[in-house]
């Protein structure tokens, strides 16, 4: 099941919050003025726009909305619960045979589960199962940087357009040099598009490729739990077995966490027995 992840918006709202305090603090309200300018816009996103066309397919920056969203859902599949469900399918598998587990897969939502489930109940061999899966996940990695090589992208040209920006304004305040009183005022808009790149670099790109590539791992981390699970129910291992092996990828918190709960389940399973 996906939800929202709350810290991507949450953390790109801070940053601007704080740098609009900091601008508040030094210079008031009146201060945040002065570091709005349209040329400067322009330069960075225009400029930066212009790149990602040289760069990248019509089609991959089609995607960049799509791609956009993921930094802001996650998986909210959990570890402990992942090992009960597989525990649970080697328990039916046991008791009434592989080919039992479709009926399970009812309630499974998760595409990669279901399809190395199904593997299982067709018959095929643990190492092409794994071969299989193991493609996939691949596959999977590679779809993913495709999408998150734009934001790597657009993290290095933002600051570089702006540097362009600057050096634009350079000299257009070099030719104006007979008027000393227009130095000031054009050096600072000449360094707003520095600032402009530098900021979307830091705040925005290159944090969101960061949060997509955590997501990739977190999910191949996922999908090789899964992978176990699956040749551990079609091998017939014992369920407490497959549950201590699976457990291992635990950290040592959640596996704490799981030991409580399980105590928790256990007694009140004997209580409404009694």
């Amino acid at each position: 099941m996906r939800k929202r992840d709350f810290l991507t918006p949450i953390g790109i709202t801070l940053g601007f919050i704080m740098l609009m305090l900091a601008i508040m603090t030094n210079s008031g309200t009146e201060g945040v003025a002065s570091f709005a300018d349209i040329p400067s816009v322009f330069i960075v996103i225009g400029g930066l726009f212009a790149s990602m066309l040289v760069t990248f397919k019509m089609d991959q920056i089609k995607l960049t909305g799509k791609i956009m969203k993921e930094a802001f859902h996650k998986n909210d599949m959990q570890l402990a619960e992942l090992i009960h469900l597989f525990v649970r399918l080697s328990e039916r598998a046991r008791r009434d045979g592989i080919l039992a587990l479709e009926s399970e897969l009812e309630e499974v939502q998760d595409p990669f589960i279901k399809k190395g489930v199904l593997l299982a109940v067709d018959g095929i061999e643990p190492e092409v199962i794994t071969d299989i899966m193991n493609a996939e996940i691949t596959a999977m990695e590679d779809r993913h940087y495709k999408g998150r090589v734009l934001f790597e992208k657009a993290g290095d040209y933002a600051p570089a357009w702006g540097m362009i920006g600057t050096l634009i304004g350079l000299v257009l305040m070099l030719n104006t040099l007979e008027d000393p009183g227009t130095l000031g005022p054009s050096m600072a808009v000449a360094l707003l598009t520095t600032l402009y790149g530098t900021v979307l670099a830091n705040l925005f790109f290159l944090p969101m490729a960061s949060k997509l590539e955590a997501k990739t791992e977190e999910e191949v981390f996922t999908k090789q739990i899964i992978i176990e699970g699956i040749i551990g129910v079609q091998s017939g291992q014992n369920p407490r077995i497959l549950e201590e092996k699976l457990s291992a990828f635990l950290s040592k918190d959640v596996k704490e966490r799981k030991t409580i709960e399980d105590k928790e389940n256990y007694v009140g399973e004997r209580v409404n027995q009694a």
